[in-house]
């Protein structure tokens, strides 16, 4: 097969075509640098540059989606750590009802979408990107420091508000994704941040909780992206529950416990699938051998069709550059 450009490969992969080789990418944190729009893009284009990805995955900061409410994360100065929560508005399950729909052009939000920009115009049409929106009950996790056990304790104690404030969340971000489709994205990466897991609610909570906010927003991009991406972390994952959300492609960690594997996913989905690299494992602290036996066995799972090779969430800071070769070198 003649060689494809990075958009081709892509795309043939998400319709379960032939490709010259499984598309690959790696996404992670800069700690340093992604508290600005000029140096989030930077880190972005460097790194996708550098290892010649197919496709970028927008690895912004967790708390871009809160900041306009009031929600306060600094930086910890460490490029290994990741930023501290030192307060935000919501102290009484009350408080649910006192958000507002943000503007997707000012403040925060703003900011992130002229990041966009600049990565648009460094990639000069190479290869397809994402930006990174997380599910409502994502965002609303991040509202009280990235901690489960209030917001489940508030939908204990007053549902209603919750909900409200879910209402709140998925409005503004139904908007602000397709301010980013409008950029130019190719498609957003839709993270349940944990949320969509037996670890975290029962189903039936994730129904009522979960299912119809994040549908408001990704009905909003159904017709927009070439390639919106659901993304569930962790283990225990609801996969069932979920795979006939409206994307083009399922993300999660398939090596972990109580999670599909590649090859069982063909039999759950007709979405692609995305995944089959251990981050926090193989890839941080195995060997290069070892990471390309692990990809090789992603392919041999899948039969490089209806693939796309990626970590199953984001990879950790102190992964060696020798591991990220290697993964690049055993797809080609």
């Amino acid at each position: 097969m003649s060689a494809m450009t990075k958009t081709e490969r892509v795309m043939a992969a998400l319709r379960g075509e032939p490709v010259d080789h499984v598309p690959v990418s790696l996404w992670g944190h800069n700690y340093l640098k992604e508290w600005t729009p000029d140096g989030l893009a930077e880190a972005m284009l460097d790194f996708h540059r550098k290892y010649d990805w197919d496709y970028m995955k927008v690895n912004p900061r967790a708390s871009y989606h809160v900041e306009d409410w009031g929600a306060k994360y600094e930086p910890t100065g460490d490029p290994h750590r990741a930023p501290v929560f030192v307060g935000g508005p919501i102290k009484a399950v009350r408080d649910w009802n006192n958000l507002w729909v943000l503007d997707p052009h000012k403040g925060v939000l703003g900011e992130h979408l002229k990041a966009l920009e600049s990565i648009r115009d460094g990639l000069a049409g190479n290869a397809p990107w994402l930006q990174t929106v997380f599910s409502p009950l994502g965002v609303a996790k991040y509202l009280v420091g990235n901690n489960m056990d209030i917001v489940r304790a508030h939908m204990r104690e007053d549902a209603n508000s919750v909900h409200y404030g879910l209402s709140v969340i998925a409005r503004t971000f139904a908007e602000y994704a397709t301010r980013c489709l409008e950029l130019g994205a190719s498609g957003i990466f839709f993270a349940t941040t944990g949320w969509a897991s037996s670890d975290a609610l029962g189903e039936e909570d994730y129904v009522l909780f979960g299912k119809k906010y994040d549908l408001e927003v990704l009905e909003a991009v159904r017709d927009r992206g070439t390639f919106n991406v659901l993304h569930n972390c962790g283990q225990n994952i609801f996969f069932n529950l979920l795979s006939y959300y409206p994307v083009h492609a399922i993300s999660w960690a398939a090596t972990l416990p109580g999670n599909p594997r590649l090859k069982d996913a063909f039999d759950l989905t007709d979405k692609a699938l995305m995944g089959g690299i251990s981050e926090k494992t193989t890839l941080r602290s195995g060997t290069p051998a070892q990471v390309a036996t692990e990809a090789r066995e992603a392919l041999r799972q899948t039969n490089g069709i209806r693939f796309l090779l990626a970590p199953g969430c984001s990879i950790p800071t102190t992964c060696p550059e020798a591991n990220l070769w290697a993964l690049k070198a055993a797809i080609l």
